[in-house]
């Protein structure tokens, strides 16, 4: 643990939601938009969305549909809904602060474990184990020899049993983090620059491959999610209501166009029969 530490200070990225003086909140929207979502798309977005609604009083003060309309781009539009609903609870609940524990932090709408624990984590210094695809794969490989483990109660256990005692548990959660983002990757790991390839059971195993997965990829051209999204940007570009019959009729299969918006109605994404609007 000592050397991942030590490596962290010297190999981290700068990343604006690292400072010393960000606000809670500031991570707080950092971890919902990271989910899913590469860093180098999400530096833009959350600058901006910080720089609209710098706490969540002024994001709860407006309607969803502009934070779904804030989203553009990152995907998985409901987190925006998500992220909307959390800043609506924190005013109601907690007098516009982000609450500090856990259990606080997990009950508002839309944070699940890992959310809620690395923002307790980052912005309060607690201690709590946060696990996430990257910290899953270092402690895999490190202590159970494979090069990745699923979700899953056994990959929790290991993940728990690396978690230091007291002020060194953020900084681990966020070094093991970075350790598998950069070097500890999924695809051409970098071993010979990790500070802990001696003390790696996968690595001295020879680094064997996964097992292969039987199901193919889902692939993305003409999927109801490119559908969605296409819906979504359609009004976001038209900044206005737009006619029902010109939204399906903007996407090559309407059918599948009607579906989808009958979808992104029931959940809370779009507003209004016909016409429609964010």
């Amino acid at each position: 643990m000592r050397r991942v530490l030590a490596w962290y200070e010297s190999a981290a990225r700068d990343l604006p939601w690292r400072q010393p003086d960000v606000s809670p909140w500031a991570i707080l929207v950092s971890e919902v938009m990271l989910q899913q979502t590469p860093v180098a798309r999400v530096l833009g977005p959350w600058t901006a969305w910080l720089e609209r609604w710098p706490t969540p009083a002024a994001l709860a003060a407006e309607p969803s549909a502009a934070a779904v309309a804030a989203w553009g781009r990152l995907g998985y539009p409901r987190r925006a809904l998500r992220l909307h609903q959390a800043a609506v609870a924190i005013v109601e609940r907690h007098g516009g602060d982000v609450p500090r524990t856990y259990e606080e932090l997990l009950a508002l709408p839309g944070l699940g474990d890992y959310t809620a624990a690395a923002v307790a984590s980052f912005a309060f210094g607690a201690r709590h184990v946060v696990v996430d695809t990257n910290v899953r794969r270092v402690v895999s490989r490190i202590d159970a020899g494979v090069a990745e483990l699923r979700p899953s109660a056994r990959s929790r256990r290991l993940a728990e049993s690396y978690l230091p005692s007291g002020s060194d548990a953020p900084g681990w959660a966020v070094a093991s983090m970075e350790l598998g983002a950069l070097v500890c990757t999924s695809r051409s790991p970098r071993c010979g620059a990790c500070p802990v390839a001696d003390l790696c059971v996968w690595n001295a195993a020879g680094r064997p491959a996964a097992a292969q997965s039987v199901r193919p990829s889902a692939g993305w051209n003409g999927t109801d999610r490119q559908c969605r999204g296409a819906l979504l940007q359609a009004l976001r570009d038209a900044d206005a209501p737009l006619p029902r019959s010109v939204l399906v009729q903007s996407w090559s299969d309407p059918g599948q166009a009607d579906r989808c918006l009958a979808t992104l109605e029931a959940e809370g994404l779009l507003h209004g029969k016909d016409p429609v609007t964010l």
